[in-house]
């Protein structure tokens, strides 16, 4: 699992430091920075991949502008590099250090700090030890460069390793649009499930194989939080290329026993999709959700959070969580350091910074506040004050 993840020169975070949970959830007005958090962590996925083309880019929830515009600009005289550092709970580091090059047809250089390493201090110390040695020959050149590179590639494996291991080489950022998931027609780049909610149908049918029963009993058993739902399912007669899905009211008349996915609501789809993601053997195991709270209830986003977190534990998947509404705050139980809180503002120069927040501690003799009503009172920030 990630511990902690570091951020520097992108878009309005010049430099961000934030301690992770299996669940963390980000609130803050809007456009203080809390899509450029995720977008970060989601390029420093794909640096890790070594795949920085836009093409890839943007099917992984990142928003790819004009090059000046990636790098954070508040200091001239700062670093033009975009960093990203993940931690995980054994204490390694994975830096991933890269500049955008070109303008009109702008391409990401990752940086490789052993690599450069290899290149600036050690090989060229064998050279110049061999220049300076008149008994040594070739054969000790090739063979400590040989060397030096074996070891490098083993490093480099075995970093790959862990970061496979720890999620981060699949990190997703999923925005969904109720259009994607409505339709059921289109899939996305990254499968099983795209940014937008693409390819849900398809793998609603993969859950729904037999293998699968318990999985797909679990997810139905969760959407029980929709009071009217009553059981969905895959009809047997559909015609080559025909997607639809038979959802089941439990207050419809019996000659309108079941409904469609164009005639069903946002928010239900939304949840489907979450119970999907969450349960799914196939998902990421590392990812991102900017807004939650998207076409959900306030009381419903409340015990949807306290779900993913108990889903989250049980099917070892880490998730990264944005929101604007402070019901969310309520699914939380901070005394949980699996689960963490955190605001994010603006500082007066503009950078993106991010507090956390902690239990809060009720006065002697006074009932504790809600987060949510801590949140509207102002008492832990992230409202606006221009108004």
């Amino acid at each position: 699992m990630i511990q902690e993840i570091t951020i520097e020169n992108y878009k309005s975070i010049q430099s961000l430091s934030i301690e992770l949970g299996r669940v963390t959830v980000v609130i803050g007005e809007n456009g203080c920075g809390k899509s450029n958090i995720l977008e970060a962590v989601a390029l420093g996925s794909a640096a890790a991949t070594d795949k920085l083309d836009k093409e890839f880019l943007a099917p992984r929830g990142i928003r790819v502008t004009d090059p000046k515009l990636m790098r954070s600009a508040f200091d001239k005289d700062s670093s033009e590099h975009i960093k990203v550092n993940f931690k995980n709970i054994d204490n390694q580091n994975f830096d991933f250090s890269f500049e955008i090059k070109g303008k009109d047809y702008p391409s990401y250089k990752i940086k490789n700090p052993i690599l450069e390493q290899i290149l600036e201090q050690q090989i060229p110390a064998i050279i110049k030890q061999f220049e300076q040695d008149s008994l040594l020959d070739h054969k000790f050149l090739a063979n400590n460069i040989n060397s030096v590179l074996e070891t490098f590639n083993k490093k480099n494996k075995s970093s790959k390793k862990i970061l496979e291991t720890e999620g981060i080489l699949n990190f997703i950022l999923f925005a969904l649009e109720f259009s994607k998931i409505q339709n059921f027609k289109e899939e996305g780049q990254i499968l099983p499930l795209g940014i937008h909610g693409e390819g849900l149908f398809k793998y609603i049918q993969h859950l729904s194989l037999d293998k699968n029963k318990k999985n797909m009993d679990e997810i139905k058993e969760k959407l029980e939080l929709i009071d009217w739902f009553e059981d969905f399912e895959i009809p047997d007669n559909l015609y080559p290329g025909e997607r639809t899905l038979k959802i089941k009211d439990r207050y419809l008349d019996s000659d309108l026993e079941y409904f469609d996915q164009k005639s069903a609501n946002e928010g239900f789809l939304f949840l489907l999709f979450y119970f999907c993601l969450f349960i799914g053997e196939e998902t990421p195991k590392f990812f991102a959700i900017d807004n939650i709270d998207s076409s959900l209830n306030p009381r419903l986003c409340r015990r949807l959070i306290q779900e993913l977190v108990e889903l989250a534990k049980k099917y070892d998947k880490q998730v990264i969580l944005t929101t604007h509404n402070p019901s969310v705050l309520d699914g939380l139980d901070l005394d949980d350091q699996e689960q963490k809180l955190y605001v994010i503002k603006r500082k007066r120069s503009g950078q993106t910074k991010a507090i956390q927040i902690f239990p809060p501690k009720p006065l002697e003799g006074q009932e504790p506040v809600r987060l949510s009503e801590a949140f509207l009172r102002g008492y832990i920030g992230g409202l606006p004050k221009s108004f």
